[in-house]
């Protein structure tokens, strides 16, 4: 997942409004934030990096209005500007517009989701409406909106290369799709209902982390049958560090909750770890249920005001699929041929439990993790926690940073000079072969009270290149949740968080590899369906025995991975796959059933059943739902966007496909991936990209075929549009 809140702010740098109250705010700052402020002048660090330690919290609203202020005196001068319109002066002048304002928002973003406290989250719902009004008010600014369409039908004329073309079109596209058009009423009315959206958004988000870490779940010896160490110890540590020695204090943090469904013998407790935890934000203080109703409502309020149907016909005008019909299509084709293996799977799930137990056996929601493990374990005697001493966390960096020198030439160097905003970070400077200088990553492991779940990867400083023709390399972060090392066993991980890794890392080097002259079309500034390529292609190489033997060795002992887990890995690969797609399925339609809406929806737990109806797994469980705590749709940008995540996986397994037909570390093919995909960002529609790579459109072959569904005779369905 990549986190853009400033990138997509700054497409809307277009306007006026906010600006005597804004520069009134940063006058009033006085001599002071100018002094002491390190916001207020370019980073004097290396590499121009944040100098975290000399940031505290008093300083962000004060350079945000500051940045503000600043940024609106640009856009005056571009409506001010006597000479008639050209690309230059508007579209270029537009786009390096707001530069304090990003480096503000660059750093204070990332650590909003990365190591946020209590004042953090105040400050960002007071800065949210001053943003949201500022971009919305700039996006209809009137003299600015006439500029960059008097260029923009005048483009036939102007022979521009094609970044610039697609900077032009961009430009265009987010005020005709931003309500630069609107008239009188219809004006206030967006500007109101955009700063409201922002406002829920940031909430549902803010409860979902609040009400997650609430939750403490006392266990005694006696409830830890089947738990590896590794979560045992950990338990053991929090409760000693609450004074209770002895026993063990287990949380909903993803590492956690993932390894107790999967291994503890208990099915009362797994119960309620599941009700827990598909039970929260739906009551009490951190609900979020009004949160989602009024979301998808104000929503559809501002489609409907930009002319369209529906909030998914909206937003979808600029992927891809360009349509709901599309991705229904899409949907619906891999529903149809991966619910009968689903099927097969659960059958063969619960007679395989049956017959452990010894007496019949209905597989529930918290009950598939445990008996889908064993059964894989029975199948392929591969067991997850059996491997993780084999992925010490250190051997796995080594590992995933050096398939990108494999590939790419990238060499990855700690800088300890570079600050970091927690202990537990690292910066590494990137270079290329011949020593050039590419950007720096951070790498941010381990799970905290400040830390949001799940994992991403962002940027403190997008790539672009500057006025003065310099390019300015990007700094990048990808940030996880793995397992912490304990006082006598270093981070070990399973085959899914080494996923997950290389799942993040496919993300930076589409930010680190970027070679573009816009910020706003650089790295993963791309379409929603086309962003979780580069991630999702590294994710194959984890099946790849000669990418294993490469840094997968015991932690202890040196042993190299054995030939035969390497084996099992890859058999096992298939295991699920109907399941696992269907699970995403539902994730898919639940997100298109809320921005499909074309009325308010009063009953937000039936709306749900119905949106999953028909790739319902389990029984339903009362008191659960999914949508209060789906952060992706309601407050992490993926609104009418998570179909994206299959769509994606249908590049990159035809993508891979062409890499395994030349050689896994082909470097001719990886070339290729690097130029016509890593490095262009968003500078050429995705469809021409991706062409370029691969000389022809995508189909699902390659993704059922990998996935043990069907044979190379299945029809295809092209995903790639003109």
């Amino acid at each position: 997942m990549t986190i853009k809140t400033v990138k997509d702010m700054k497409k809307l740098l277009t306007g006026l409004a906010l600006a005597t109250a804004i520069m009134t705010q940063a006058n009033a700052a006085g001599a002071e934030t100018s002094a002491q402020n390190p916001f207020a002048t370019t980073f004097a660090t290396e590499h121009g990096t944040a100098p975290f330690s000399k940031i505290n919290n008093a300083q962000y609203e004060p350079a945000i209005d500051a940045g503000i202020a600043k940024a609106l005196k640009e856009i005056d001068a571009i409506t001010s500007n006597p000479e008639a319109p050209t690309f230059e002066n508007t579209i270029v002048a537009l786009e390096r517009s707001g530069a304090d304002l990003d480096r503000v928002l660059n750093v204070f973003y990332p650590l909003l989701s990365a190591d946020a406290d209590d004042e953090m989250m105040e400050i960002s719902m007071r800065v949210t409406p001053k943003l949201s009004d500022y971009s919305t008010s700039i996006t209809l600014n009137e003299p600015l909106w006439k500029r960059v369409k008097a260029v923009y039908d005048n483009r036939a004329a102007l022979n521009l290369d094609a970044e610039d073309a697609m900077l032009l079109q961009r430009t265009y596209d987010s005020f005709a799709l931003s309500g630069a058009d609107l008239q009188g009423a219809d004006r206030e009315t967006y500007k109101k209902l955009s700063a409201e959206l922002s406002e829920l958004t940031t909430k549902f988000g803010q409860n979902v982390l609040k009400e997650l870490n609430t939750y403490e779940i006392w266990l005694t010896a006696d409830d830890l049958a089947g738990l590896p160490k590794g979560i045992v110890d950990e338990a053991a540590q929090l409760a000693e560090a609450k004074g209770r020695k002895g026993e063990f204090l287990f949380t909903l943090a993803q590492p956690t909750y993932m390894a107790f469904m999967k291994y503890s013998e208990r099915p009362d407790l797994r119960e309620k770890f599941y009700r827990l935890y598909t039970g929260r934000n739906i009551k009490g203080e951190y609900s979020n249920i009004e949160n989602i109703k009024r979301i998808a409502q104000v929503r559809l309020d501002i489609a409907r005001l930009l002319g369209s149907k529906t909030y998914a016909d909206h937003a979808l005008q600029r992927t891809m699929a360009e349509n709901p019909a599309n991705v229904y299509k899409l949907l619906d084709q891999l529903r149809e041929a991966y619910k009968p293996a689903m099927e097969r799977e659960l059958a063969e799930l619960a007679d395989f439990a049956s017959k452990l137990e010894g007496k019949p056996v209905e597989i529930n929601a918290w009950d598939y993790s445990y008996y889908a493990n064993k059964l894989k374990n029975d199948r392929y005697s591969y067991d997850e926690e059996q491997l993780r001493p084999y992925f010490e966390l250190d051997n796995v960096i080594d590992g995933v940073f050096g398939l990108a020198t494999k590939l790419y030439g990238l060499q990855f160097t700690p800088n300890s000079s570079i600050e970091v905003y927690h202990p537990d970070v690292k910066a590494f400077d990137v270079t290329d072969d011949k020593g050039n200088f590419i950007g720096v990553i951070y790498t941010d492991f381990f799970p905290r009270a400040t830390k949001r779940p799940g994992a991403w990867m962002t940027e403190f400083k997008t790539q672009s290149t500057t006025a003065e023709g310099v390019n300015d390399r990007p700094h990048v972060t990808i940030v996880m949740n793995f397992t912490k090392p304990t006082a006598d066993t270093p981070s070990l991980l399973t085959p899914y968080e080494v996923e997950t890794f290389l799942h993040e890392f496919g993300h930076a080097l589409h930010g680190l590899l970027s070679q573009c002259k816009y910020a706003s079309l650089a790295g993963t500034n791309v379409y929603r369906d086309f962003v979780e390529l580069p991630s999702q292609f590294n994710e194959n190489y984890l099946t790849e025995k000669d990418f294993l033997d490469s840094f997968a060795k015991h932690y202890q002992t040196g042993e190299k991975l054995p030939q035969a887990l390497v084996d099992k890995i890859i058999k096992s690969s298939q295991f699920g796959a109907g399941y696992a797609c269907m699970r995403q399925l539902g994730f898919g339609y639940l997100d298109m059933a809320w921005h499909t809406v074309t009325d308010s929806v009063a009953d937000p737990v039936e709306f749900e059943r119905k949106a999953m109806e028909s790739v319902q797994i389990f029984p339903i469980v009362e008191g659960t739902m999914t949508a209060p705590t789906f952060s992706h749709i309601f407050s992490g940008g993926y609104a009418s966007g998570y179909y994206s995540y299959k769509w994606a996986e249908v590049l990159d397994a035809d993508a891979f496909a062409h890499f395994k037909e030349n050689g896994i570390f082909d470097r001719a093919t990886a070339d290729s991936f690097r130029h016509n995909v890593l490095e262009r960002g968003g500078t050429r529609h995705p469809a021409e990209l991706y062409r370029a790579f691969r000389g022809k459109d995508a189909t699902i072959d390659a993704l059922l075929i990998r996935d043990g569904i069907r044979q190379p005779s299945t029809p295809a369905l092209p995903v790639n549009k003109d």
